[in-house]
């Protein structure tokens, strides 16, 4: 968009420019306040509209066009086409792994993983493990997360350790799964390719289990743990409705080995959604319809409208049930209105001004980091949900990252290091509430255990603070 189309008009004073973002962190902590966990179902995305409406209404008495406005509405939204085909992909993907046994497999033997000696870092893996198969941490805790509760309870380990090592393992595989709504999100928001922004997470998030995996081996040892028992219960209900072979690992293998290679996301995905289909062909004939009319109709109905498979264990329906494309128009829904209030915001001038104000109290990288991650932590603490605490800090600083010639994957990173996880660390937060009463642990017990949620944002400012990592935009080429 090029700004020669606001420049004949008046800069916005900084409080001007502020005007949308304070009304639109009222409107949703009020509305958070009213809809609790099912304000994400679409009351905040109208919220995003009315927030884009109060930053109209400031560049209508700027004498900004409205055809100015939605044009460069429209180029925001055209700019995350990429990333709204990879999210209806990963939701077809998650439903093929799971009709294909894919993801059954690896919830089997993550479970046969379990040693009492070692029970905590072992909770962590496996809540790790079947966070990035799913791409939700909110899934893993309300399934696996149960379980390993009760296990943990009954081999005499204090619930809010075992909930700690639950939550750290599952924001570890939510920040890490290209089939998580947050991961892609935080990758939309700053205007990073899906997998750049992995791989750059890496960096930081890599470490951080590794403190995390060391310290629950600690807890571990210090605590005189009884025998497990019961694991067998679900280890049988899963081989009773799919055929669990090592096999089904080919199918992330070339996955994982397509994205090592640098192939577009959107093949990578495809191809792991159709060799998911075609493992459901050849492992699973217990599940799949007979006939190859009936049998094509089952997997393009899972993987566009979802799937739902029963087993014998009430506790593992939840797990084994995925959304499809249909699953990830939520998410979609949300980027769309954020790109509207997002556009509004820059046509108007509002977000270059912030962007000038920010850079003007963050002289430094370190500074500009340091103000990404308070920003995250106080939409999470205000607006009480962590998917805004990505969109809303993710387009204010956009610019700021850009004018400092950083490269966007830094920005994307900090959002997950700092909005992701540490929204399961507040009460009234959607995800603290919803960690809580799924785990039936209070967020005052496992806070000091969720060590992995609390270590990600002071470790992506170490990073900032000793320059490790920085990525540097890339000067184009005339």
């Amino acid at each position: 968009m090029p700004e020669t189309k606001i420049v004949k008009n008046k800069e916005l004073n900084i409080w001007e420019a502020l005007i949308p973002v304070f009304a639109l962190v009222i409107m949703l902590a009020f509305n958070v306040y009213v809809f609790g966990d099912d304000a994400i179902s679409g009351s905040n995305q109208f919220i995003l509209l009315l927030g884009g409406a109060v930053a109209a209404l400031i560049g209508y008495f700027n004498k900004v066009s409205l055809d100015t406005m939605l044009e460069n509405v429209g180029s925001n939204i055209k700019s995350v086409t990429g990333a709204i085909i990879i999210l209806l992909l990963v939701g077809s993907l998650a439903a093929s792994w799971l009709v294909s046994g894919v993801i059954p497999a690896m919830i089997f033997y993550g479970i046969k993983l379990i040693n009492p000696a070692i029970f905590l870092p072992t909770a962590v893996v496996i809540a790790a493990i079947i966070s990035i198969a799913t791409g939700s941490s909110w899934t893993t805790s309300a399934t696996i997360g149960i379980a390993l509760i009760a296990i943990g309870k009954a081999i005499g380990l204090p619930a809010g350790v075992v909930a700690g090592a639950v939550i750290s393992g599952a924001y570890f595989g939510d920040k890490m799964s290209p089939l998580s709504d947050t991961t892609n999100l935080a990758a939309a928001m700053s205007g990073t390719k899906l997998f750049t922004h992995i791989r750059y997470m890496a960096y930081t998030t890599v470490p951080s289990i590794i403190i995390t995996l060391i310290i629950f081996t600690f807890y571990s040892l210090s605590y005189d743990v009884s025998s497990i028992q019961g694991t067998e219960v679900l280890l049988t209900a899963i081989q009773d409705k799919f055929n669990i072979t090592p096999w089904l690992f080919l199918v992330p293998v070339l996955v994982v080995v397509l994205i090592i290679k640098k192939t577009n996301p959107v093949v990578a995905l495809l191809a792991g959604t159709l060799l998911g289909c075609l493992f459901a062909l050849i492992f699973q004939g217990g599940i799949m319809e007979t006939g190859a009319i009936a049998s094509y109709k089952q997997l393009m109905t899972a993987i566009t409208t979802g799937i739902d498979i029963e087993t014998s264990n009430v506790m593992l329906n939840d797990l084994f049930s995925a959304g499809g494309m249909k699953g990830m128009l939520g998410t979609v829904w949300l980027i769309i209105c954020a790109m509207v209030f997002g556009g509004i915001m820059e046509a108007i001038g509002a977000l270059s001004r912030i962007s000038k104000a920010l850079l003007g109290l963050a002289s430094s990288v370190f500074g500009l980091f340091a103000s990404t991650v308070a920003s995250c932590l106080a939409i999470n603490l205000t607006a009480s949900d962590q998917y805004l605490a990505i969109v809303i800090p993710g387009k204010m600083f956009e610019k700021a990252y850009e004018d400092k010639g950083l490269a966007p994957e830094n920005l994307s990173r900090t959002l997950e290091d700092s909005g992701t996880v540490t929204s399961a660390l507040i009460p009234w937060n959607t995800c603290g509430a919803y960690q809580s009463g799924v785990l039936g642990v209070g967020v005052g017990e496992y806070i000091g255990y969720a060590i992995f949620n609390y270590l990600s944002p002071f470790m992506t400012l170490l990073f900032a603070a000793f320059k490790i990592k920085i990525a540097q935009l890339k000067k184009q080429s005339n």
